[in-house]
């Protein structure tokens, strides 16, 4: 009886394709129990079906950052356009996007058209839509601005991939140029090295120190590059397991970058940026300020800025102004604790959080662009040291030979 009722409930995949009340043909996914019930579903929504089969399940792929963001802009563009929202969508569906946003689209027509609403059809890919996202729409819908609420998080969107793509420019670039140094290394260390020893041999005299040491060191690495890279393997696996075992230490690794030096500043001045951008978005959203502290701290992208935020909504639940629980937290400079001040006399704290993330993500734009050109004649001066070193301790003993010749 249990076995019958699970077999029942089970969710497969369906692709169809049909014809809607004026003849257009449509196609799309539908995840229902069997073909009966994607027939009575496509009927309530005006759709004929000439067309289905199961396919193999293989999940519906989230949307990227990117993707969301294109998303979002189209959607609101719509919107503020006074299209209905089905309409938009089937558009969306229809368009000449990407498949997996062209998917997506669909899902949501066909959930909305079943008398869903928007952000209740969300919830189904919270992989493509964060629950702050959700949030935002909810909060639209209960509100009946919808295209306002869209033109927000749109921004909100935009912004916050701008930020980070910064954050990737700038950390991205010394990781890319230090991984290509040491294949370089690597490949001076297993092929031309071995080479020049072989010639050094048949010297019969004693290398300098300086040559000792490139040998030795390609000999380390031929020998062991095996269980180095097993070695590199099993620590990754081992931190990771240690990672999930204990938070507290998962904590104190997250909180790490914060400070580093140069990089350190950045990052935290990047979070900043993220946390009043999402708060002043929340605000203008007309979400009350505890609840608005609850969701950046879910959105925090920190574990130090997520506990502060925790700490500064008990405060604010108890009573105190938000610019007094930011002043107890240790994580926010006087700048935000000053822009909040001014915000809660004014009565404009959302314009005042909107101001304190774009004065952040000014200052971080700044430091990317100073960071790259601090980082690129650093970064050149070392691989010439390394590489020429090398060479030059490969060449040292003919330099000797014909010295002595």
């Amino acid at each position: 009886m249990f076995n019958r009722a699970t077999e029942t409930a089970r969710q497969h995949r369906f692709l169809w394709e049909g014809r809607d009340r004026h003849g257009q043909s449509m196609r799309g996914e539908m995840k229902a129990a069997n073909v009966l019930t994607v027939q009575a579903q496509l009927r309530r929504q005006g759709i004929f079906m000439t067309h289905v089969h199961q396919a193999r399940w293989a999940g519906c792929a989230a949307l990227s950052r990117p993707e969301r963001v294109a998303f979002t802009r189209q959607l609101a563009s719509m919107a503020r356009s006074s299209l209905p929202l089905l309409q938009s969508l089937d558009l969306m569906a229809r368009g000449p996007g990407k498949p997996g946003l062209r998917r997506i689209a669909q899902q949501l027509r066909l959930d909305v058209a079943t008398g869903q609403q928007l952000s209740s059809a969300m919830a189904r890919h919270p992989k493509s839509f964060p629950a702050l996202y959700r949030q935002l729409v909810a909060v639209g819908e209960a509100a009946g601005v919808m295209d306002h609420t869209l033109e927000r998080l749109a921004l909100h969107e935009e912004k916050a991939w701008a930020l980070r793509r910064q954050m990737r420019a700038a950390l991205l670039y010394p990781a890319v140029v230090v991984g290509v140094a040491g294949a370089v290394v690597a490949l001076i260390l297993a092929v031309v090295v071995p080479t020049f020893e072989s010639v050094f041999a048949s010297f019969g005299a004693e290398l300098p120190l300086p040559t000792q040491l490139v040998v030795a060191a390609s000999q380390a690495l031929m020998a062991a590059w095996w269980p180095m890279l097993a070695g590199l393997v099993v620590a990754a696996g081992v931190y990771r397991w240690v990672m999930t075992r204990w938070p507290a230490l998962k904590r104190l690794a997250n909180a790490a970058p914060l400070h580093l030096p140069l990089l350190g500043l950045l990052i935290r001045r990047a979070l900043l940026a993220r946390w009043a951008r999402t708060l002043a978005t929340l605000l203008e959203a007309g979400i009350p300020l505890v609840d608005a502290l609850g969701s950046v701290a879910q959105a925090a992208g920190n574990p130090a800025f997520e506990q502060a935020t925790r700490q500064v909504q008990r405060s604010v639940c108890n009573g105190q102004r938000l610019s007094q629980a930011l002043e107890g937290a240790a994580v926010f400079p006087p700048l935000v604790v000053q822009m909040a001040s001014v915000g809660e006399e004014a009565g404009a704290l959302e314009r005042m959080m909107g101001k304190t993330a774009e004065l952040f993500e000014a200052e971080v734009d700044d430091e990317v662009k100073g960071l790259s050109s601090l980082l690129e004649p650093l970064i050149i001066v070392i691989l010439g040291t390394l590489i020429g070193g090398i060479v030059v301790a490969l060449y040292l003993p003919m330099f000797q030979l014909g010295s002595i010749v």
